[in-house]
């Protein structure tokens, strides 16, 4: 059995204690033993870089590399899918290790990434966003046709339910498709025509949400920026409000409450303006939504730090590109976080949400050996993406920046 050690730079562990210098040893796939002076079989250099549990980025949409519905109609249905290998393996060489996809990746894709047949990030996924009609995630144009981001088909089934009958049913589909999380919009958003200001569904629908989700053994995550929206999520069990945009002060404190977290994804709607600005399809409302939203969402992530809410990294990438998620632990430090505070986002926080916290997210004996090289000192997060050295996968190396 080969021992590895990375060795001659930081370590920095998953959580906000103070980075220090020493080794990590690896094998099996798992860290045995981390301290000074190691030895092993074979060396890893990490003069000058720090060594980090792999990233996590807690909301992605790996089937999506744009937010342009007009282009998304002019695809053939089966592209997704080889854009999805290729969102993937950028997502792996910038560092993240895990991700959870908060729609349009179904089981074949997961698999693909387990079975070795697409390098990636290890997965869980969602298949499909539920939304009431209407909803944010209801595809109804003003036209009268109905233009699908992510078409039905065997294995991802509409997302649009009414009620708790239909809820009911639709949860249990999700879980017989091999959803690890139950994805629900309790707000209307940007990349629609919803109000973000206007919450939907109601109590009854998001309980027996939850209700189902915890009968299989899973979680809800929601899509929630009106406070309405957020607030009925949390009364009812959600574990996750994803972009929080109108947090107020009594959904901070439901949060701190039931000790759910928040996934910001700060990058989403500078991705919707960015990919305006550069010439994307993109509705004018939407757009201006954007705008709007940008500087609210600051504080309200501010906000949420400042009174002790838990954070996870997310980033909503394929609004924005992949491969760019570590751009986000920047504007996490932007919107209060101390820089090791946004890597604890980024690993230990985020394995924690996810339920994997006792296999990886942090450097310690007998975590899961997915470790990230990076250069530079981890109390310094500018440009953090275009450091990262190497990326490894139970201690195999599986990207190296050239």
């Amino acid at each position: 059995m080969t021992r590895t050690v990375f060795t001659g730079g930081v370590v920095y562990d998953g959580t906000t204690a103070a980075p220090a210098e020493g080794d990590v040893a690896v094998e099996d796939g798992r860290i045995v033993e981390v301290g000074p002076g190691l030895d092993g079989d074979e060396a890893v250099d990490c003069s000058g870089a720090f060594v980090s549990p792999g990233f996590f980025d807690c909301h992605v949409h790996v089937v999506m590399d744009n937010p342009s519905f007009v282009e998304m109609i002019e695809q053939p249905f089966s592209l997704q899918f080889y854009k999805a290998a290729a969102n993937l393996e950028k997502t792996l060489a910038a560092g993240v290790t895990s991700v959870r996809d908060a729609g349009g990746a179904d089981l074949g894709v997961k698999t693909a990434v387990q079975r070795g047949l697409i390098p990636g990030p290890r997965m869980q996924i969602s298949v499909i966003m539920l939304s009431q009609t209407g909803g944010h995630g209801d595809d109804w144009s003003v036209c009268g046709a109905e233009i699908p981001v992510f078409l039905p088909h065997p294995g991802r089934p509409s997302g649009v339910v009414d009620g708790p009958d239909e809820v009911r049913k639709r949860v249990r589909e999700l879980v017989r498709a091999g959803a690890d999380v139950i994805k629900v919009a309790t707000s209307g958003g940007v990349l629609s025509s919803s109000n973000p200001h206007h919450g939907q569904l109601r109590d009854a629908e998001i309980a027996t949400m939850t209700e189902e989700a915890a009968a299989a053994g899973i979680h809800v995550m929601a899509h929630a920026q009106a406070a309405a929206g957020i607030k009925a999520a949390l009364r009812n069990g959600v574990r996750s409000i994803e972009h929080g945009i109108f947090l107020d002060d009594e959904a901070i404190e439901l949060m701190l409450q039931q000790g759910a977290w928040l996934v910001p994804t700060l990058q989403a709607p500078r991705a919707v303006i960015a990919a305006a600005e550069s010439g994307a399809s993109i509705p004018a409302q939407q757009v201006e939504k954007a705008r709007m939203l940008t500087a609210v969402h600051v504080d309200a992530v501010r906000r949420a730090h400042d009174a002790g809410v838990r954070i996870a990294m997310g980033t909503d990438a394929g609004v924005g590109a992949h491969g760019t998620n570590l751009e986000e632990v920047e504007l996490m430090v932007g919107a209060g976080l101390s820089p090791l505070e946004a890597l604890h986002a980024t690993t230990a926080s985020a394995a924690e949400l996810l339920d994997v916290a006792d296999d990886r997210g942090t450097i310690r004996p007998g975590q899961r050996a997915d470790l990230v090289v990076v250069d530079g000192r981890p109390e310094d997060v500018a440009g953090l993406g275009g450091r990262v050295r190497a990326v490894y996968l139970d201690g195999a190396e599986v990207s190296r920046r050239q």
